[in-house]
């Protein structure tokens, strides 16, 4: 989902030469060093997520996901006792590539967990790869990593842009939205990524896009420019992906701005996930997204890890802490059958680890070491006074697009 504008591996490279490793912010749960240490099974794992920066709140509930299902678990993976050493992201490559490598290379990991920033994950490929590791990726949602940048180290639980998009775009192509709809996402990698999904579902299924725009990532503060050009473009509804505090920003003022009650408002689902909702308030009251994940989900899995998430944390679990959660899910699953700890025997453990039947987001499997999974349509309501992501419909499983 998250990625900064266009960094050249000549640039990266520089960078990553030039910037002080990060050090790790701590042990969760167990002991040892990875493989068998006086007969008893050890796995080090490398939880590296944003702990400042913008997108902190994403990293705290992904580490939220983490440490319960282990909690729940006896913080082990079958007969393996896991360490968790947990590293900061924040939010470029500059922190996050070293954040890895620190892990990595100094602490000696076996398994690396997380990344929110795509650039990050797509930086690291070549480490991960001299280094035989795996990384696990539960958020980072650029196409390229299971795609045309694909390697046999890099696996992810979580989605990518044009997945999620796509939904929405063959959705509204098919509800009455063909003749006019406007799309807005950041200026930065994962805005068009978003928008091409969108557009190329919407337009097979003979919709019409007339118009767009992107504001410039992180520095756009007053919508207002962009609110105009969606007011005189003739748009029927407007399709968007914002996220953060973006998020909260876009959805106020396209309220405060009078679109909300004529031209509705769509996108991807971290338009509306986790703690930006509540600061959205009433401004986001009937906003329709599309993703895997809403806790308002009906199935027994779901149940219980919000019960648990909640009684936990006091809070709501996000599509962050299950991406997380389901990373320790299938790293339990690969280890029953994997011969070994290094990135090559975890692979081909992951690649049969069939159905994951039992994942709060509902069942799905690995297609091309990336979900495929059901997307729904989700509508924001209040229910006896809180706001939440209500389930309006069942899209069907879904995989990355090709």
């Amino acid at each position: 989902m998250t990625e900064h504008p266009t960094i050249t591996r000549r640039r990266l490279l520089a960078l990553f030469g030039a910037v002080p490793v990060l050090a790790a912010c701590g042990s969760s749960v167990g002991g040892g060093s990875g493989g068998t240490s006086g007969g008893a099974k050890a796995i080090k794992v490398g939880l590296v997520v944003p702990q400042s920066g913008v997108y902190a709140a994403l990293g705290t509930d992904m580490q939220r996901g983490w440490d319960l299902w282990l909690e729940q678990n006896g913080g082990k993976f079958g007969d393996y006792t896991v360490t968790t050493v947990v590293a900061d992201e924040g939010e470029t490559p500059q922190t996050g590539v070293p954040a890895v490598q620190k892990v990595l290379q100094s602490d000696g990991v076996d398994v690396v967990v997380g990344i929110v920033n795509s650039a990050t994950a797509l930086g690291v490929a070549d480490t991960l790869k001299e280094s035989k590791k795996l990384l696990i990726v539960t958020n980072a949602g650029a196409g390229a990593l299971t795609g045309k940048a694909r390697t046999p180290y890099i696996w992810r639980t979580s989605f990518t842009n044009a997945q999620v998009s796509a939904a929405m775009g063959a959705h509204l192509a098919q509800s009455g939205f063909k003749d006019g709809v406007f799309a807005i996402a950041p200026d930065y990698a994962a805005g068009a990524e978003v928008i091409a999904g969108f557009t190329k579902a919407f337009e097979a299924g003979g919709g019409k896009v007339v118009g767009t725009a992107k504001p410039a990532f992180g520095k756009t503060s007053d919508y207002q420019p962009f609110l105009t050009q969606i007011q005189q473009s003739g748009a029927k509804a407007t399709f968007c992906f914002f996220s953060g505090s973006e998020a909260i920003t876009f959805v106020k003022q396209y309220q405060q701005f009078g679109l909300a009650g004529t031209i509705p408002l769509y996108g991807s689902g971290f338009l509306t996930e986790g703690s930006v909702l509540k600061q959205q308030a009433d401004a986001a009251l009937g906003v329709q997204t599309t993703l895997h994940y809403t806790d308002q989900l009906d199935n027994p899995a779901n149940k219980a890890f919000v019960a648990a998430y909640q009684a936990k944390y006091q809070a709501s679990p996000s599509t962050f802490s299950v991406q997380t959660a389901d990373a320790a899910n299938v790293l339990n699953r690969a280890l029953k059958t994997a011969t070994a700890l290094d990135g090559d025997a975890l692979a081909a453990a992951l690649g049969g680890v069939g159905a994951v039947d039992d994942s709060p987001r509902g069942s799905w499997t690995f297609d091309g070491q990336t979900p495929r999974q059901t997307m729904y349509l989700r509508k924001v309501e209040n229910v006896n006074g809180t706001l939440v992501n209500a389930v309006v419909q069942d899209l069907g499983q879904q995989s990355q697009p090709r």
